[in-house]
């Protein structure tokens, strides 16, 4: 019997809520190794050990989860990620944050991977698809939030030195996480028999699912610029301390989430692409406005602080809706390795894009920031009107 979505929304919200706290945790742990003489060239590839295994494990993932089932699959990937922060606090040499970011790079392919499947194989409609991703993903802005805010408490506070034992929290979290799954009944899809990983990828070789891959790309590329450096961009050119980087950078989540929250309530009554564009749109007049005041005003002004923020309010969405989009016209049997080609040109899209903000930060490069921003939206806008005018043509009824 197939599960109604509102019975598993919470532990599928904590699962996201989870990892957005360990995956992005990376914009606190580049402030703190950046005052231990780590230089940005090295923590700009440390995001690449933890997006590369996500890309890497991915393909190979789906032949796991099809095996084990989701739920055994997201209860293994969580009970990784608990240990993984127990054992944090405990070792302070860098190559261990390189293994830990792998693990946790892993681990989130799976989850991932079982949560989107979780969720196609419980809805069809492509807006009810929208809606219970954006609800599911804004879980994730809050965990943006909380490690920016909890951990911009601690390391401001005279407990400074004990702030990686705040990821002795996450480890219970993960263990309430892994108790709820646990007890909820789920439907799964039964996968194709006697067809190799890569007999099955050939039929997504298309002009539209290459758009929507490259469209996936630019989207977390962008994210990216914002999630794990904007707290630098703030202490090292704007001038202020770690903990206001932090808690400013917490008002991007807080955006994002209302924004994903917000889309969740009224997409059902807009068209998918004509609700995209218009974020996109007003994306691009915030960041002009930003440059207006950066080459035209004053290049440290603290309005754009409060600017910046609001950009998540309409980044926020465009992933969920773009996701639900394309996953909707997907088999319900191929989509667990239909959500591994996102999830893999997801982390590229993330590690390139952070490997090219170190270099903008290694070589004092940030006049540019918002400029770099607004030309990855500008590309990112071009390539999503291609393809919608192509998905127009192919699944128009």
């Amino acid at each position: 019997m197939t599960a109604k979505i509102s019975h598993i929304s919470l532990p599928l919200k904590l699962t996201f809520l989870i990892f957005s706290m360990v995956l992005n945790c990376m914009g606190l742990i580049i402030l703190q190794l950046s005052e231990a003489n780590i230089t940005y060239g090295e923590l700009g590839f440390l995001e690449s050990f933890k997006d590369l295994p996500i890309a890497f494990i991915s393909l190979f993932a789906v032949g796991f989860i099809n095996k084990t089932g989701a739920k055994k699959a997201l209860i293994s990937a969580l009970a990784i990620v608990g240990l993984c922060s127990c054992l944090l606090p405990f070792i302070a040499d860098f190559w261990f944050y390189k293994l830990w970011f792998a693990i946790i790079g892993a681990c989130f392919a799976i989850g991932k991977i079982c949560v989107f499947g979780i969720i196609r194989n419980n809805i069809s409609d492509e807006k009810s698809l929208a809606k219970t991703m954006n609800s599911v993903e804004a879980s994730f802005m809050i965990g943006i939030f909380v490690v920016n805010t909890g951990f911009g408490w601690l390391i401001s506070s005279q407990y400074s030195e004990f702030w990686k034992f705040g990821f002795l929290l996450i480890a219970v979290l993960s263990a309430v996480t892994i108790f709820l799954i646990s007890k909820i009944e789920i439907s799964e899809s039964k996968p194709l028999e006697n067809k190799s990983i890569f007999t099955e990828l050939s039929g997504f070789t298309t002009p539209v699912v290459a758009l929507f891959l490259g469209v996936a790309f630019f989207i977390v590329f962008v994210e990216q610029g914002f999630n794990s450096w904007l707290p630098s961009f703030y202490k090292n050119h704007l001038k202020v301390n770690s903990f206001f980087a932090l808690q400013a950078t917490s008002f991007l989540s807080l955006f994002s989430y209302a924004g994903r929250t917000i889309t969740a309530n009224v997409i059902r009554r807009f068209s998918l692409s004509g609700y995209y564009i218009s974020c996109i749109f007003l994306i691009i007049a915030l960041l002009l406005t930003i440059l207006g005041i950066q080459y035209f005003g004053s290049e440290d002004s603290r309005l754009i602080l409060f600017l910046f923020p609001v950009i998540g309010l309409f980044l926020s969405p465009l992933y969920p809706v773009i996701n639900s989009k394309m996953i909707a016209q997907v088999d319900k049997e191929k989509v667990n390795l239909f959500t591994s080609l996102i999830v893999i040109f997801s982390s590229l899209g993330s590690s390139v894009s952070s490997i090219i903000m170190a270099v903008l930060f290694g070589k004092q490069l940030l006049n540019f920031y918002p400029l770099y921003i607004l030309f990855s939206v500008i590309i990112l806008f071009i390539i999503s009107l291609v393809y919608f005018n192509v998905s127009k043509r192919i699944y128009r009824k």
